[in-house]
């Protein structure tokens, strides 16, 4: 059922308070911290061209236009500041009513407002991974090599897109320089999912494995356009775990799901943390 009661969250607080609730977030739960997401209210009339894959891997134009366009943005993403849906998950865990948390974000907003054990299913902008070594290492260690690879390059922040990364020119592309891996001098890529690409099967098993045993499933700011984060939800529903939802706008899930709340996620998850945290 959708609640539109003005109480809506008394029910859903009725519904979380046993414990063992397993949240999944999606971009929805960082937009008040202003990272934008590819399908929520904001973004209508904004393009959405992540990059895939494919594109990544099979073109060092597409590599040399990823990386200087994230070398700009990424640093909006490091700089955000967890909001107050943050804190409230945060606080859930911190009082014992969680089981797990898994995110579809890429932001390491939930670890930075104190939250532990967090699953990031599309893993996370502040790590780099060698596509030939496997080696991972720092995002900021990247940048600065970055930064010495390209003495007096600048190129002005203006929109930041979702992944992290802002629209540059051509001309201001082709001056950029990428580094490879110091190791073993293979291809770096973010450590994080890129469209068509597959998350990890044993992360996916984990994440079954929470979603199995969860007294609630609680699915924060996601349409769940995506298999990603909809299997759990599906997942759920077959074992007859109840599926409860705060996101504005509609879902995929919404049919699955026993509470649904379309509110904004600041104000409603604090109200919850209140009410089950007091």
């Amino acid at each position: 059922m959708t609640v539109f009661a003005p109480d809506a969250t008394a029910v859903l607080a009725d519904l979380l308070a046993d414990g063992d609730v397993v949240v999944l977030s999606g971009a929805g739960l960082s937009t008040e911290s202003g990272i934008p997401d590819y399908r929520g209210p904001a973004a209508r009339g904004r393009p959405a061209t992540p990059m895939t894959y494919q594109t990544f891997v099979g073109s060092e134009a597409a590599r040399r236009r990823y990386w200087a366009r994230s070398h700009v943005g990424w640093r909006h993403v490091t700089g955000a500041a967890p909001n107050a849906g943050h804190r409230a998950v945060a606080a859930l865990q911190r009082h014992g009513l969680l089981a797990g948390i898994i995110t579809q974000n890429v932001d390491g907003l939930h670890q930075a407002a104190g939250a532990r054990d967090v699953l990031e299913l599309h893993g996370a902008l502040d790590r780099v991974v060698c596509l030939g070594c496997g080696a991972r290492t720092p995002r900021a260690a990247l940048d600065a090599r970055l930064r010495a690879a390209n003495p007096g390059w600048t190129a002005a922040a203006g929109a930041v897109n979702p992944d992290g990364d802002v629209v540059l020119t051509d001309a201001q592309v082709a001056a950029f320089r990428i580094v490879d891996c110091a190791g073993c001098g293979g291809v770096l890529k973010p450590d994080v999912v890129f469209f068509g690409e597959n998350v990890a099967r044993p992360l996916v098993e984990r994440c079954f494995a929470l979603t199995e045993r969860a007294g609630t499933l609680l699915v924060l700011g996601t349409s769940l356009t995506v298999m990603s984060g909809y299997r759990f939800v599906r997942r759920a529903a077959r074992l007859a775990v109840p599926v409860a939802i705060v996101n504005q706008g509609p879902t995929r899930g919404d049919a699955d799901a026993l509470v649904r709340i379309d509110a904004p996620l600041g104000t409603t998850l604090t109200d919850l943390a209140d009410r089950l945290t007091a």
